[in-house]
């Protein structure tokens, strides 16, 4: 068995489900003519060399897989009659390749990538749950924050309210303390209150008198 490379240039212009349904057809061809593909590797969009069929550009894809002559005419004759190809070209890599080590490689390749694939979103998810987590993080610092700025706005709040009020309570009593004070202008002359004075004045005015007489 023979181990070929193939390098097909396919019209850039396609859409993905037209590229995919071409790339489909030959990796669908290989196995009908009892061979089997090592490796399609897409290189994707790249600039032409030259111009063909009026495209400067063109979507590369390389072919590796083994199999005998017929199988390499097959391919380049769907090559030749699709027009969305462009332009191919196959080289011969192995003339006796060893299908069994080809294989084997394959499988350890695949093993390879699909370990270093699990790694890779290992890593991943881990870098991603940190992230979550430092951002979590910072939103519960960032809400304490807030909650301690508005409990000291409350706690000063209330203690603005509470002076308030104490000052409202000691002016209240300073004008009840004032209110009880009996005022002597509003006592009538011939209440009792005024007649008890009135005794009072007479009687320090008599005691005055006599102690002027007893001197004389």
């Amino acid at each position: 068995m023979r181990r070929y490379e193939t390098i097909a240039i396919i019209d850039p212009d396609l859409s993905d489900d037209d590229r995919n349904q071409v790339l489909q057809r030959i990796t669908n061809l290989i196995p009908k003519e009892d061979g089997f593909l090592i490796m399609l590797d897409e290189w994707g969009n790249r600039k032409l060399a030259y111009e063909i069929k009026k495209k400067v550009r063109g979507y590369y894809v390389r072919i590796d897989y083994c199999g005998m002559g017929p199988l390499v005419d097959e391919m380049e004759r769907f090559f030749r009659i699709d027009d969305k190809v462009l332009k191919f070209m196959t080289v011969l890599l192995e003339k006796d390749a060893d299908a069994e080590s080809i294989k084997e490689e394959m499988a350890r390749a695949k093993s390879e990538a699909e370990a270093k694939a699990k790694s890779d979103a290992e890593a991943e998810a881990t870098r991603k749950a940190e992230e979550a987590k430092k951002e979590a993080d910072a939103k519960a610092e960032e809400a304490k924050k807030e909650a301690d700025a508005k409990a000291d706005e409350a706690k000063k709040e209330a203690d603005a309210k509470v002076e308030e009020a104490k000052k409202e309570a000691d002016e209240t009593d300073m004008l009840q303390q004032k209110d009880d004070e009996p005022d002597t202008a509003d006592i009538p002359l011939d209440s009792p209150e005024s007649e008890i004075k009135e005794t009072e004045k007479t009687g320090t005015e008599t005691s005055e008198t006599e102690i002027i007489k007893e001197e004389q």
